[in-house]
């Protein structure tokens, strides 16, 4: 259940911040979204699809000698926008944040994984983000409540025939919170076309929207045609667990990818999602395992929900329906 107070989102979990910039006028529609841990986390990934762009993953195998990194950056821009994450590590060095390699305060070297979206189609060629982009997100860190929809990476994302987006969601399980950032540019569709309700709408908190099933579309709905396609995205706990653990963590966080996009994990898919250990509560050795089990449980579920809202609160660009306009009646009072 949420925590009270709770801002459903991945900033309740403590440690971590978020920061977004995006450009969505014309000849733009993309953006960058950065997962901050100022303090430093330790982290895991797990790529399921089939077309994943990517920087700085292979440091996050448990073997590797890095443990600790500074932010996840996810933008739009293809491979184009792995640049944004430059800009994270010139912000961050400038704070004298990154793994320490020499005397002098400033002599550090951030590590800041990356993961990207192919947005192209929805601006101009050339219009994609840059180091500008990811400094920019980084100032704009908080640890208060998260915008959600067509901001950040997911200002340009769309989900099958649907507006994609920026979804976050937070749960506390057995005294460890648990949150997720996702940014939704499936090729899969989020809902269901028969009811119109998403299909991880029953891993939604009891009346944390109130969505009904609305019926029938309201407007007529075009399959998304780019082959290109991702969903990428976070996962943060506030437990001390290792690389490995975390890694765990993102491999399981995919089951909630699955439950919530339909197909998932394609060939032209690069669904890569991250996870993060702030190491708040301590975990006993002889109850770990089980511990284990329900963060990644609660990870599975929250990343799910995190989709749910990246399309609930997603709104029409360029043409592409939004599910408010598509399902309005979902959005009704009871």
């Amino acid at each position: 259940m949420s925590a009270p107070g709770s801002l459903n989102s991945i900033t309740d979990v403590s440690g971590v911040l978020v920061g977004q910039y995006q450009r969505l006028e014309a000849g733009w529609a993309t953006g960058t979204t950065v997962v901050l841990v100022p303090d430093g986390a330790v982290a895991g990934v797990d790529q399921r699809g089939g077309a994943p762009g990517t920087r700085e993953t292979d440091l996050l195998e448990p073997s590797r000698a890095v443990q600790r990194i500074q932010a996840v950056c996810l933008t739009g821009g293809s491979a184009y926008g792995l640049a944004a994450a430059d800009g994270v590590m010139r912000w961050l060095a400038e704070r004298g944040l990154g793994v320490r390699v020499g005397e002098r305060p400033h002599e550090v070297v951030p590590i800041v994984p990356a993961a990207v979206l192919f947005d192209l189609p929805l601006g101009d060629w050339g219009n994609r983000p840059d180091p500008d982009f990811g400094y920019r997100a980084c100032a704009a860190a908080a640890n208060g409540p998260v915008e959600q929809g067509c901001v950040g990476a997911g200002t340009g994302a769309r989900a099958g025939s649907l507006k994609g987006g920026v979804g976050t969601a937070s749960v506390v399980v057995d005294g460890c919170t648990v949150g997720a950032l996702a940014v939704v540019n499936a090729k899969g569709a989020v809902v269901d076309p028969v009811t119109g309700l998403p299909w991880a709408a029953d891993h939604e908190v009891a009346g944390e929207f109130g969505l009904r099933r609305p019926g029938a579309a309201t407007v007529p709905l075009e399959q998304k045609t780019s082959a290109l396609n991702t969903t990428i995205g976070v996962v943060a706990v506030d437990a001390a667990l290792t690389k490995a653990e975390c890694q765990r963590v993102a491999a399981v966080a995919h089951d909630g990818l699955a439950r919530a996009i339909r197909p998932a994990h394609a060939m032209v898919d690069g669904d890569t999602v991250f996870a993060l250990a702030t190491g708040v509560h301590k975990i006993a050795e002889d109850a770990r395992i089980a511990r284990l089990d329900m963060l990644c449980e609660a990870a599975a579920q929250v990343f799910a929900r995190a989709i749910v809202h990246a399309v609930r609160h997603a709104h029409a660009v360029a043409g592409v329906p939004a599910y408010r306009d598509v399902w309005p009646d979902a959005f009704a009072r009871r």
